[in-house]
């Protein structure tokens, strides 16, 4: 067989004409492999850019909420242009100390008090909500996001899980935004746009 300049085994690899030389004994990368490497590498990256689920929301209003005298949680809204329809997100800054599980039960308690649904899915979702929410202590905050199929939590810009129910999330939610709420100051200033 004669080595004539035609040969595709005498051609430089993409690396040599560039001024580089792969190192002895280990073929050049291709595009696609490098491309493939590339993607691989940055997917955590992109994955953390898109785990803001305040993102592609507008921030609408915000209120505190207080037991008895004391300041439990401040809350900012985000949503489309209709801030009682999914998709939004609310954001729940603790400024005490609370126990996950009380975070559930009181979750509960409110639904059951807009009477929103029946007992057994009550139950249902508050077990769901205790193996979710975590103890809080001040400074710490929660985000609920809701879509149309489900309602899903962060816990300090970290993912916690996510309740897929639409009528867990339509429930939810209506404790912020229900007209028959328990604190309809907080509401108010919920629904107020900023800007």
């Amino acid at each position: 067989m004669s080595s004539s300049s035609n040969s595709p085994m005498l051609e430089p690899a993409p690396a040599e004409s560039a001024g580089r030389r792969p190192e002895k004994g280990k073929k050049p990368l291709s595009a696609t492999r490098r491309a493939v490497l590339l993607a691989l590498v940055a997917a955590p990256f992109a994955a953390l850019a898109n785990s803001d689920p305040t993102a592609s929301l507008q921030r609408w209003g915000s209120g505190e909420f207080r037991r008895f005298g004391f300041l439990v949680y401040e809350a900012t809204l985000w949503a489309t242009d209709d801030p009682q329809r999914p998709p939004l997100a609310l954001k729940l800054t603790y400024k005490r100390s609370l126990a996950g599980q009380a975070i559930a039960e009181a979750s509960v308690k409110e639904i059951r008090n807009l009477g929103r649904t029946d007992e057994a899915s009550l139950q249902r979702w508050g077990a769901a909500m205790a193996r979710l929410f975590p103890d809080v202590k001040a400074g710490d905050h929660i985000i609920g996001q809701y879509t149309p199929e489900a309602a899903r939590f962060y816990f300090n810009g970290r993912l916690l899980g996510s309740i897929d129910e639409p009528a867990f999330a339509q429930a939810f939610f209506a404790i912020w935004l229900d007209p028959k709420t328990s604190a309809p100051e907080l509401r108010a200033a919920l629904l107020q746009r900023v800007g």
